[in-house]
């Protein structure tokens, strides 16, 4: 069993930054990938980004290119989203979530951090 634990949600300004952490811990040998999704009121859950927990492949949707980065620190066996130039839109509850295997599903999942991004 993996456990996650996200951090570094706020409240921040439109064109401020934030940098989100999802902490792993457990059996953090077992992980293949992690990926940072989120989910706006009233909308479904989407992917942000994902890396390989080698740290040597990462994908990002569209909306992500340009603005995130995603990153992994080994020693710390976390993954950190930084997130510049962020928008009214990309308000909603952040998760990180683990999968074991490659094309496998993201059945590891933190609590979520919220991110607001509001005058």
């Amino acid at each position: 069993q993996v456990q996650l634990v996200e951090s570094g949600g706020g409240l921040v300004q439109p064109g401020g930054s934030l940098r989100l952490s999802c902490a792993a811990s457990g059996r953090t040998v077992s992980i293949f990938r992690v990926g940072w999704f989120r989910q706006a009121p009233g909308k479904e859950r989407e992917v942000v980004a994902s890396i390989s927990w080698s740290g040597t492949n990462t994908y990002y949707v569209d909306f992500a290119k340009g603005r995130f980065t995603i990153s992994r620190d080994n020693a710390k066996n976390t993954v950190y989203l930084q997130m510049n130039s962020l928008k009214p839109e990309d308000t909603a509850e952040y998760y990180c979530a683990a999968n074991q295997y490659n094309a496998g599903p993201f059945d590891q999942w933190g609590q979520g951090t919220q991110v607001t991004v509001s005058p």
